[in-house]
């Protein structure tokens, strides 16, 4: 256990009283949590699994305004969406980056009625989007933000400027529309800098993952998933934000609603490594329709290729993985528009995927389902508000709201707002990011590569972790990671991990990069046994966790972590050659 983490639940059994607690470690859940605390409040964080484990560590990695939202009426909604996608681009600028959209267009006035149909209730799949529609879609967006103008207005490309920037493009696009939204590289990353955010700024609030809250009888228990140890709360309010698990979530804490709050879709997405497919893409996303009518997309992603999504509902709530149908239904879409590429399975490196906790609907076409979100209060001895909907891009204002109802509950009045709070390495972010690289690069004599990479995963708080590697002798995780070993111990001792699962998938990015491998494994099995003195045993049970749960829910097996390891050795071989 890390001295954060024992510290925590010091401060816990001490003192069980809290004025909300919150149920479920997602986005949603910081929030929040975040939101709260930040108003003075002592707040209780649990999490039974890891912070942004579970849909929060699936999504599409796009912070949009949610152009498609436009066709199912949801004006509101992109108007949010917009403001927030805006204030993140502000606020948490080195994770959070503008993102150049290209669009094909293959008709000139289809889908035009789209919006009207779904007006009328109509809940099949709309019809493909012309020129005409997509004009309007996109006029709309730049409309909305024309007071706060921080990303450029759309354009239109004629066949031979479609041609000429995308060569592979498929030859059905006859002209193409280019807008701008944005991109998130580290989303689990972010959770932590809200998390660590938050307990500078109120120490009285603890964050707790993998634990839960045990009601039995009317008392609230604290239970410690990694001990067993249970503890007494006593909690003015509860906030419910488990996502796709809030109707459980609500059975579990003593409420029979008559309906289901929720109805969850599927989203898979596949990290490619294909070097032509990147190239292909000119540092665009593509905003492409399948032929079911299903809108994805394809973007460059930490060097790989970022590609999606499924949207299939779903009858019970579990973990999920992307299963061969979907990866062949990603990989095919992907011919669609790129037709003369070669594009298979074998260029998938991880894979992804996650329920989405959309209000309970009964549409057809799973996409006319509302991205939107709302709250509703339960009563009880302890009042329950439930988190039900919402989406990445939104969650700051979602938790706004939901705050804002707890403290009408309470009698509290909001101290600030969250809306131009920078977020954890996105405080005095420069403008341009060198003038932070170059800063490290002369303080730290660090190579080019070694800063950026810094940078680009801790932003102004980049410093932090220089220090953190400069104190004593560092080295590479192993030959040619990007990731260091003081790196690592640091990410164990300071956010809120646990487990061997929790650096790889969610602290670092080894694992959605592809770089990933048994060889690297080893080596971080070797550091957090040494940094939290566990048994031979202990470790051998995190490893094999680490290595079942990547392979059964991420595609890569334990013989793909080995060749991993042999590839790997032949690139260093190579590059170590004189030329």
């Amino acid at each position: 256990m890390s001295t954060q983490r024992q510290q925590s639940l010091a401060k816990l059994y001490s003192d069980g009283a809290f004025d909300v607690v919150v149920i479920g470690g997602g986005v949603n859940g910081i929030g929040v949590y975040r939101d709260l605390s930040l108003q003075g409040l002592r707040v209780l964080l649990v999490e039974r699994n890891d912070f942004c484990s579970g849909c929060s560590a699936a999504p599409s990695r796009m912070i949009h305004g949610g152009l498609r939202y436009l066709e199912n009426g949801e004006f509101d909604l992109v108007r949010e969406s917009l403001r927030e996608r805006d204030a993140l681009l502000k606020n948490a600028p080195h994770l959070v980056r503008p993102l150049p959209t290209m669009i094909p267009i293959t008709s000139r006035f289809s889908g035009l009625l789209n919006a009207a149909a779904s007006f009328l209730g109509r809940t099949g799949k709309p019809s493909n989007r012309g020129a005409i529609p997509i004009k309007l879609g996109l006029s709309l967006y730049d409309w909305v933000t024309r007071s706060r103008r921080i990303l450029p207005r759309h354009q239109f490309k004629s066949a031979t400027q479609t041609r000429q920037g995308w060569p592979a493009l498929t030859p059905a696009a006859t002209r193409s529309a280019i807008y701008h939204d944005a991109w998130i590289s580290h989303p689990e990353r972010l959770c932590i800098e809200l998390l660590r955010d938050t307990v500078r700024a109120n120490p009285n609030s603890i964050a707790l993952n993998y634990a839960e809250l045990d009601v039995r009888g009317g008392t609230y228990n604290l239970l410690d998933l990694r001990t067993g140890e249970s503890n007494p709360i006593q909690p003015k309010v509860i906030v419910n934000a488990t996502g796709a698990w809030l109707d459980d979530t609500i059975r579990t804490l003593g409420n029979t609603p008559d309906k289901p709050f929720v109805s969850g879709t599927k989203g898979s997405h596949l990290i490619l490594d294909n070097p032509k497919l990147l190239r292909a893409l000119g540092g665009h996303m593509v905003y492409f329709e399948n032929m079911d009518g299903r809108v994805c997309i394809v973007f460059p992603y930490l060097g790989r290729v970022l590609a999606g999504s499924t949207d299939i509902r779903v009858d019970r709530v579990r973990r999920v993985r992307c299963e061969e149908e979907e990866a062949d239904y990603i990989l095919e879409s992907l011919r669609l528009v790129f037709p003369g590429l070669k594009i298979s399975s074998d260029d998938v490196v991880f894979s992804y995927s996650g329920i989405r906790p959309l209000p309970h609907s009964d549409h057809d076409f799973t996409g006319r389902i509302s991205r939107g979100h709302y709250t509703r209060r339960l009563d009880g001895d302890v009042p329950q508000f439930c988190m039900i909907g919402g989406k990445w891009t939104t969650f700051r204002a979602f938790a706004e709201q939901t705050a804002n109802e707890v403290l009408t509950e309470l009698g509290k009045t909001r101290h600030q707002s969250t809306l131009e709070t920078a977020i954890g390495g996105g405080v005095g972010f420069p403008a341009q990011s060198e003038v932070l690289e170059e800063g490290l690069q002369r303080r730290y004599r660090l190579s080019a590569a070694r800063a950026a990479h810094l940078v680009a995963h801790y932003g102004t708080q980049a410093d932090r972790v220089a220090d953190a590697c400069e104190a004593t002798v560092d080295e590479p995780l192993t030959q040619g990671c990007p990731y260091t070993r003081q790196e690592i111990r640091l990410l164990l001792r300071e956010e809120f991990t646990e487990t061997l699962s929790d650096i790889v998938l969610r602290r670092t990015a080894l694992a959605i990069t592809g770089g990933i491998s048994m060889q690297v494994i080893d080596a971080l099995a070797d550091l957090l046994a040494k940094e939290r003195c566990l048994s031979e045993q202990d470790i051998a049970r995190q490893r094999a966790a680490l290595i079942n749960e990547l392979t059964e829910y991420h595609g890569v097996s334990a013989e793909t972590l080995i060749a991993r390891n042999i590839k790997r050795s032949e690139e260093c071989e190579l590059a170590a050659r004189p030329a």
